[in-house]
């Protein structure tokens, strides 16, 4: 039994509008240092593969703990008698994934205890550092139904820093992240070429935001400008507009930009784009989990929608093209619409001259979680950083702070773009799956939002 003949077998499953096949190996090791010790390290492997079918606008998925021809043909058996068509002839024994060997370097931790001393000799506030350092290697081979080969590695490599801070009764957290497509061993250098981060840099990130926050005041209430600073994170992109454009949403779930494309959706200096093709980042990759290849996806340009991002599945039902964006967290979940590396293509407005117009409004340096809703487009975020703005000057931090607003609407309502894109990793979740994705844009001027907090 070799590949070709599973190549033959999955594209002429009968009664099958199309097949493919998704198999996985995985490796990963994991570090935890927390509250002046070594907490957790671990390491993990796992493997197995799924099999899909699409008959009319549907999926059948079966799926199964192993990587061999036998498993391969379990799985295909499987997933034909849930569709209730013939299943073909059993496989031979042997292993489909062959020659691939999983490794990873152990991971360097021995600045942590170091790391954790310093930071609590220099700051009297701090009461609690907690590090995490992880990183995984996945190798994956998908067989097409076009008859098609496409094999991939992806390199997760991630380091975490949480800080717990109290002064005179006042708790706060600081928090910050480093992540990267790219193995440990050369994590710390910068995949831009700038000036590479290092443990203790991404340390006192996260120490600054913690301490700012200990002296913050309460946050007042009210329709505002807002200053997304390029560094704040791309969640008002990624949620209440990334989500938007995923094509099973847009026709599943009423997006409100079905219906959409070449209209006017955002101002004209406005232009969205989703790239899993970029190096290095969190959110890249070769191949989808459908065997696409990568690409750059032009969502808005000049305010125009341009496309929706698509799988298999929603390409082939609703007579769209094909974008990459076929996604899955593992092999035993079917694969989604979902975004790679989104940003907002950088524009030409100063960050100061942003602020400088601004007579009384709000600054966001970072942006915290939140959610939205797809269909109505309205979204409510926690700001993990913010201050009030009084005529072009940044005054105190403020705590308790949310935006809240449409996304069509705030992307309309975008009246400047800056220079300064700034690219943050994250996971993303959707119908019970995370997959990593990085979500970006320069400093943006958006008016008419509703900031929330204390009514004072």
């Amino acid at each position: 039994m070799s590949l070709s003949e599973i190549q033959e077998i999955i594209a002429g499953i009968k009664g099958a509008d199309y097949a493919d096949l998704y198999a996985a190996k995985k490796v990963s090791h994991n570090v935890r240092y927390d509250d002046g010790r070594m907490d957790t390290l671990s390491s993990s492997r796992s493997e197995g593969l799924g099999v899909r079918l699409i008959i009319g606008d549907n999926s059948v998925y079966a799926h199964v703990g192993g990587t061999k021809f036998s498993d391969a043909f379990g799985a295909v058996s499987k997933a034909a008698d849930m569709a209730d068509i013939a299943a073909p002839k059993r496989a031979r024994d042997g292993e489909m994934m062959a020659g691939v060997e999983l490794s990873l370097p152990s991971l360097d931790v021995s600045f942590m205890g170091e790391l954790d001393r310093r930071l609590r000799s220099e700051c009297k506030y701090l009461k609690q550092a907690a590090f995490g350092f992880s990183t995984s290697k996945k190798s994956v081979l998908i067989v097409r139904g076009d008859g098609g080969i496409s094999r991939d590695e992806h390199v997760y490599t991630t380091f975490r820093v949480s800080l717990v801070l109290e002064k005179d009764g006042a708790v706060e957290t600081g928090f910050e992240a480093r992540s990267l497509t790219r193995g440990a061993e050369i994590f710390w250098a910068s995949p831009d070429g700038d000036e590479p981060d290092t443990p203790e840099s991404v340390a006192r990130a996260a120490l600054e935001r913690g301490l700012k926050l200990l002296d913050a005041v309460p946050c007042p209430a009210g329709g505002m400008t807002v200053l997304l600073d390029g560094a704040s994170g791309g969640a008002m992109i990624h949620e209440a507009c990334g989500h938007g454009l995923e094509a099973d949403i847009v026709y599943k779930d009423y997006s409100a930009f079905r219906g959409k494309i070449g209209q006017q959706v955002a101002c004209p200096n406005v232009t969205i784009v989703d790239d899993a093709t970029l190096p290095g980042r969190w959110g890249s990759y070769a191949f989808d989990d459908e065997g696409t290849p990568a690409a750059r996806t032009v969502l808005v340009e000049n305010g125009v929608l341009k496309r929706y991002m698509t799988d298999i599945l929603s390409a082939k039902t609703w007579d769209l093209p094909r974008t990459g964006n076929g996604r899955r967290q593992s092999y035993g979940d079917l694969p989604i619409p979902r975004m790679s590396n989104t940003f907002v293509v950088p524009g030409d407005s100063r960050f100061d001259e942003m602020l400088s117009g601004m007579k009384k409004g709000f600054l966001v340096r970072k942006m915290g979680g939140g959610e939205v809703n797809p269909t109505s487009g309205d979204f409510v975020f926690q700001v993990t950083e913010g201050y009030m703005v009084r005529d072009g000057k940044i005054g105190p931090i403020v705590k308790g702070a949310t935006l809240e607003g449409n996304g069509p609407e705030a992307l309309r309502n975008i009246e400047a773009v800056g220079r300064d894109l700034k690219l943050d990793p994250g996971t993303c979740g959707k119908s019970g799956q995370g997959v990593p994705v990085t979500d970006g844009q320069p400093s943006l001027l958006i008016k008419n939002l509703t900031v929330g907090g204390s009514d004072a």
